[in-house]
């Protein structure tokens, strides 16, 4: 089947500051010519006013616009990556990606994403961090060095040759990502992606991305213990 639909999974937890902000980038976005968007957006049970920013944009676009966005909403928490299973089962799209309401990611990165879909038709799109210009900002050096260790281990354990395991932006073709059966809950989505896309010898194709990276201050979620679950999570699923 032509890749004519990207399907964008917003899975959202207390982002009241910035989510209309990058809900009306989305809303700008164009792709290239030929592919149709769909946003989904999953609210993790947020108990700020997320919910009331969202249901406004659903049912009045910002500016008059005519674009609607799918809005799914879990009661309670449960975690990033079962906002993304939620948002999984609705996508319609010949393609998924996932993106951040944090602003960390740019959305215009997903135009050259699909390019590179469209001129490679690889299963697999990741947009690497590392892959920037020199001056690329890349956050907290305990990030940095937990980003590293993390693709490190997952390029060793599946003979995978990426260079940014932790990466928000996977865009992968959406029978694909459905077939690998995915069981996470939290930010252990990558790697059980990224492991079960090497334990399936599937090639994952990197393109450079921008990159503004935030703190814990700021609201940044990821914490040690996650990169301790994401380490268990790589080794499991090789052994």
């Amino acid at each position: 089947m032509a890749f004519n639909k990207l399907s964008i999974i917003v899975p959202v937890y207390n982002e009241q500051a910035t989510v209309s902000i990058l809900l009306e980038r989305l809303f700008r976005l164009i792709l290239p010519q030929g592919i149709e968007k769909e946003i989904i957006v999953v609210d993790d049970g947020s108990s700020d006013g997320t919910m009331d920013i969202l249901h406004d944009l659903a049912v009045r676009p910002p500016n008059g616009r005519t674009y609607r966005l799918v809005l799914l909403r879990h009661k309670t928490n449960q975690g990033k990556g079962m906002a993304i299973r939620t948002g999984l089962v609705r996508a319609t799209g010949n393609y998924i990606v996932i993106q951040d309401a944090d602003l960390e990611y740019n959305p215009n990165n997903l135009v050259r994403m699909v390019e590179k879909v469209q001129e490679t038709g690889a299963e697999a799109i990741f947009g690497s961090r590392r892959l920037s210009a020199p001056n690329q900002e890349q956050g907290r050096w305990y990030y940095y060095l937990g980003g590293v260790y993390l693709t490190w281990l997952a390029n060793l354990l599946y003979g995978t040759k990426i260079t940014d395991e932790p990466t928000c932006y996977k865009m992968i073709k959406t029978d694909l990502l459905r077939s690998l059966n995915l069981t996470c809950t939290g930010f252990e989505f990558c790697p059980e992606v990224v492991s079960k896309l090497g334990r399936n010898k599937v090639k994952i194709v990197e393109i450079p991305i921008s990159y503004h990276p935030r703190g814990t201050k700021e609201g940044k979620k990821i914490r040690f213990k996650d990169a301790l679950i994401a380490t268990w999570i790589l080794v499991r699923n090789r052994f």
